[in-house]
């Protein structure tokens, strides 16, 4: 029981508040000594080794690089003002921009918290300007901010690849299909809604003397450069031209490129966005080498053992796993990060999920889709605090948590339909 004990202390101590990367390396120091003496870490440079050299983890900081590149360009402000153009006089048109642009952002940074807070910092003003409710501006900001998670090249579903050993360019592709599905549920929600509810998402009144059809021709040109890239960077790796890795730095190139055509590019510019890129993805591997530490003492524990027998005698076999395994990640989302879920709680599932017959690439999207829904749950969702952190003070926490309600009810739907429906979404 030393390796089950370890878990929930470790669990604990992050609820706490304790660093994650310190305290899975901690913990797995003293229990990993306590249980099979100091000789448990004589492999562990090896370990250290084997992640330094893994060349899919190599798309992670380019990919950052790339998202954190495109956010200083300002790219989602030029695309909002195009599709408000295009949308404003609908009602809910702030808001489907904000869900389109919120789309189209993922698809090129594929990291949440730069997605929330550049919809938070552009859309929020815009939509309570006009008189927005403030729990659907709310929530469409949380919502649109999310899709990173699961639309690629998304940062989840390269850590998800490395940990259960799945081709990310595979699980790109398969992750692209309940991403759009999701989009589309999110606009008919804001659409039914607003035409029901006439007050929480008025009609801009048009001032523009520009004619539509140049309107049109307007939000195109700002609208196909990222579109473009996104294009090269997820159409080299479908088509099978490129890796993940390498398009990945493609991906960067391409951001570099957008940053000139948007005449922001400058040597301060690409020096603050690497510096950036260290910050982030030296928080990702000191996770994932604590994550290796700990796993390892908790698998020479028995720990590993324990949980398989226990998960294996669930009732309802492979379906009573998966639920009760969505309901543990899901939870478990409230308090930690996906990192820290990908690399401990995963490895754990992965081996059940393959003793009970489950594609390990269908097992791999409902992880995907259940930790975007849980970056929006009150009361701890990343989402939520994203937001409010930039959010003006007119705007309570309990409009956010109001606002994000119907958004997770929609993505619960999607997780159970893809449950239940995996054929539907070409899984199985």
């Amino acid at each position: 029981m030393i390796g089950i004990t370890m878990f929930f202390v470790a669990l604990v101590m992050l609820l706490f508040g304790f660093p994650v990367a310190f305290t899975f390396g901690g913990i797995a120091l003293l229990f990993g000594v306590f249980a099979d003496g100091p000789g448990l870490f004589a492999f562990m440079p090896y370990r250290i080794q084997s992640i330094m050299e893994n060349s899919v983890l190599m798309a992670v900081p380019l990919f950052i690089f790339m998202g954190i590149v495109l956010k200083e360009t300002r790219l989602a402000e030029a695309l909002l003002e195009s599709m408000g153009k295009l949308f404003g006089s609908v009602r809910g048109g702030i808001a489907i921009s904000t869900i389109l642009v919120g789309g189209l952002l993922a698809a090129s940074t594929g990291v949440v918290g730069a997605s929330v807070v550049a919809m938070g910092v552009i859309s929020l003003p815009v939509m309570l300007k006009y008189r927005y409710s403030k729990s659907l501006a709310c929530g469409t900001i949380c919502a649109s901010g999310t899709l990173g998670q699961i639309i690629p090249p998304s940062i989840v579903l390269i850590i998800l690849g490395d940990v259960m050993g799945v081709p990310v360019g595979d699980l790109f592709q398969a992750a692209l299909g309940p991403g759009l599905i999701l989009i589309a549920a999110y606009v008919l929600f804001i659409v039914v809604y607003s035409h029901l509810e006439k007050e929480v998402a008025p009609a801009i009144p048009v001032v523009s003397d520009e004619p539509k059809l140049r309107q049109t021709l307007d939000a195109l040109v700002t609208i196909l450069p990222p579109l473009l890239l996104v294009l090269v960077v997820l159409g080299s790796i479908f088509a099978g031209i490129a890796t993940p890795t390498e398009s990945s730095a493609l991906g960067g190139i391409g951001a570099i490129v957008l940053a000139l055509m948007y005449k922001k590019f400058s040597w301060k510019m690409v020096y603050d966005s690497a510096q950036e890129t260290v910050k982030v993805t030296a928080m990702v591997f000191a996770i994932l080498l604590g994550a290796t530490a700990f796993s390892m003492a908790f698998t020479y524990t028995g720990g590993d053992v324990i949980v398989e027998e226990l998960l294996l005698q669930l009732p309802g076999e492979k379906y009573g796993f998966l639920i009760f395994s969505m309901l543990v990640i899901m939870v478990l989302g409230f308090f930690i990060d996906f990192v820290e879920i990908s690399f401990i709680i995963v490895p754990i599932l992965a081996p059940v999920a393959d003793s009970l017959g489950i594609a390990p690439l269908w097992f791999a999207i409902l992880i995907a889709m259940n930790l975007q829904t849980s970056f929006m749950t009150p009361p701890f969702g990343f989402s939520l605090f994203y937001l409010k952190g930039v959010a003006p003070p007119e705007v309570k926490t309990m409009d956010i948590y109001r606002g994000v309600t119907p958004f997770i009810a929609i993505q619960v739907l999607a997780v159970i339909s893809l449950l239940l429906f995996p054929r539907f979404y070409g899984l199985n």
